[in-house]
């Protein structure tokens, strides 16, 4: 089972931009309805992806600074990552094979 990291302003450089493997970010808070709606989504791409991709999640009410210099406006949002640079986004709750798309032209 793969590991979903919780990530932070402080730690989001690291585990992130820094990454040598391609990194989901999913950009969430408590209060989030939809956030909750796909977690299992994204679990299962975690476990799907397994050593291929690098998934984390960063709660937006504990975390302000990244999600404001990426211009995250609505949650859930998820950005992909390669390089240290956006490479996919999707916005909203979609169904796996939304995310699936987006990710097998990352990894």
């Amino acid at each position: 089972m793969a590991e979903i990291v919780d990530v932070t302003d402080a730690s989001f450089d690291g585990e992130v931009l820094k990454s040598e493997t391609p990194v989901l970010v999913d950009f969430w808070a408590e209060w989030c309805a939809p956030c909750r709606q796909i977690a299992p989504i994204v679990k299962e791409l975690a476990d799907d992806y397994g050593d291929r991709l690098k998934v984390v999640k960063m709660n937006i009410d504990e975390s302000p600074k990244t999600p404001g210099t990426y211009g995250i406006r609505s949650i859930p949002t998820l950005l992909a990552f390669r390089g240290g640079q956006v490479v996919g986004q999707l916005i909203g709750a979609r169904p796996k094979a939304a995310f699936q798309e987006m990710l097998d032209d990352i990894v």
